[in-house]
């Protein structure tokens, strides 16, 4: 019986691979195939967490792929992230004088300096409706990986 003495995935790892996230349908989000690989380190935020711990123990050389519920994904779709934001707050903070519409992802400065998105849904007299649950929640995806080389 041979032994492999292939590297492993770690959680500090710096990894080049390929790789597909798609919707369950199949409809590419994002991927590498078929262009440059990716070159990213582990714990850097480069992936989101729940993708990085896929990676993690596999060995160098493996191609598979993997069906995520929305629960493994970025989650189930929360009805309390849909919120209003009063036309005062969108205004300081986001980008001035701009004109949000409908289905767009509005990007604002949140409280201690941090940001966050969400899509309008709808304005009205005094404010606007807006969903900040990830675009992706309550959505299966697939995540396929080849990967090339561990260090």
């Amino acid at each position: 019986m041979s032994t492999t003495n292939a590297p492993i995935v770690t959680e500090s790892a710096y990894l080049t691979l390929h790789y597909r996230l798609a919707t369950a349908d199949g409809t590419d989000l994002v991927t590498t195939f078929g262009t440059t690989p990716a070159t990213l380190m582990l714990g850097q935020g480069q992936l989101a967490p729940f993708l990085e711990q896929r990676l993690l123990g596999m060995t160098e050389g493996t191609h598979q792929t993997f069906e995520l519920s929305a629960a493994e994904a970025f989650g189930e779709r929360n009805p309390e992230l849909i919120q209003p934001v009063s036309k005062k707050t969108l205004e300081e903070n986001s980008v001035p004088d701009a004109d949000y519409q409908v289905g767009d992802l509005v990007d604002f400065a949140a409280p201690g300096g941090g940001r966050f998105a969400g899509v309008l849904l709808q304005v009205r007299e005094n404010d606007a409706l807006f969903d900040f649950n990830h675009p992706l929640a309550g959505q299966s995806l697939k995540f396929e990986v080849n990967l090339i080389s561990v260090l």
